[in-house]
């Protein structure tokens, strides 16, 4: 018999989308990957491999962005985004803010897109939990907004 899987508010999406998520939301992962994974493996111009939808560490209760870009040399993700519409913004610029300055996943960048009002916020460790509006990515020298 398999045990009940705990409800943690935190594990996985805290706009509790999940598989469940509008199509634009999806759209969006999908379009960043693309256009990342062909930086990463044909050009091999980002240091960083992206991947949609990946637990930060293995194991049950792990949260999972949007897209990370993940360091295979240091073994850590380096950067997080997380997608969403005005109604999550503010829980999904906490989360990628506590991820980064909490946890020790590796993260140095994370960046929320609000597909509704098409702005972009980035955090960085250090920020001091005050993320700005920007879709430019320091440690990628890439400007995101260019691929959507």
């Amino acid at each position: 018999m398999y045990q009940p899987v705990p409800s943690l508010p935190w594990a996985a999406h805290d706009d509790d989308m999940g598989v469940n998520a509008p199509l634009r939301h999806q759209q969006i992962i999908s379009k960043l990957h693309v256009e990342l994974g062909i930086l990463y493996y044909k050009n091999g111009s980002i240091p960083y491999e992206p991947l949609p939808e990946t637990m930060l560490a293995e194991g049950y209760g792990n949260p999972v962005p949007d897209l990370l870009l993940f360091d295979h040399k240091a073994e850590q993700t380096r950067l997080i985004i997380e997608i969403c519409q005005t109604s999550g913004e503010k829980n999904d610029l906490l989360k990628v803010i506590r991820l980064i300055e909490e946890n020790d996943y590796g993260i140095l960048e994370g960046f929320v897109y609000n597909y509704r009002t098409q702005v972009w916020f980035r955090y960085r460790k250090g920020d001091g939990g005050v993320a700005t509006s920007s879709a430019v990515s320091e440690i990628l020298q890439l400007d995101l907004s260019a691929f959507l």
